[in-house]
């Protein structure tokens, strides 16, 4: 094999193998690749010496029978912290309106929450699930059986709660009618009054 058929086979291995969920079979780099299983073994190892001759901050592993990209073992501390980090990561005031919905109405479909917030929420849906605060509960029984949202553990567990019932009601967030009526009678136009014939 010469340089730059090892080279490509390399560049192969290392595109499919860092887009992968699970760890890849050798079986399946070598069918995949069209290449004999000896051919991919030693591609593998060589990649990983590589790796490793160079300090990279990543290494190639075989683990549960195929190959995978994990960062070294010796920057798990950066890593950690980075991690931690992103979770720190405050969420919007669209996410945090949306999540106060989910969790006093759920559970709630993705149209209801659309409803009342009068917007498009599934960016913010996807971030709110991403994060681990809201999750598919069940289906609505009306037509198209549309997802239902509600919150999870960890939303609790962020809050400091042990269960949706110590959450604050939500009739100390609703104004007393006085208050919404003056707050009418303050954004009311009124016509301008027609001047009297001279």
């Amino acid at each position: 094999m010469d340089e730059h058929d090892r080279s490509s086979l390399h560049a192969a291995i290392e595109a499919i193998v860092i887009v992968a969920m699970e760890p890849v079979p050798v079986e399946l780099l070598a069918q995949l690749l069209e290449r004999p299983l000896s051919d991919i073994e030693a591609a593998c190892e060589a990649l990983a010496a590589e790796y490793r001759a160079r300090h990279s901050g990543f290494e190639l592993v075989e683990v549960a029978g195929g190959y995978r990209y994990q960062s070294v073992a010796e920057l798990a501390p950066y890593v950690e912290r980075f991690l931690l980090d992103e979770q720190r990561a405050r969420l919007s005031g669209a996410a945090l309106e949306t999540l106060a919905i989910v969790a006093y109405k759920q559970p709630i479909s993705r149209g209801q929450i659309a409803s009342i917030r009068g917007v498009d929420p599934d960016g913010v849906l996807r971030t709110l699930t991403a994060r681990g605060y809201i999750d598919a509960v069940g289906h609505d029984d009306g037509p198209g059986q549309a997802i239902l949202y509600g919150t999870t553990s960890t939303f609790c567990e962020k809050l400091g709660i042990a269960s949706l019932d110590d959450l604050p009601s939500i009739a100390e967030f609703i104004p007393d009618a006085d208050v919404v009526e003056a707050l009418e009678h303050g954004l009311r136009i009124e016509p301008p009054s027609e001047s009297a014939p001279g």
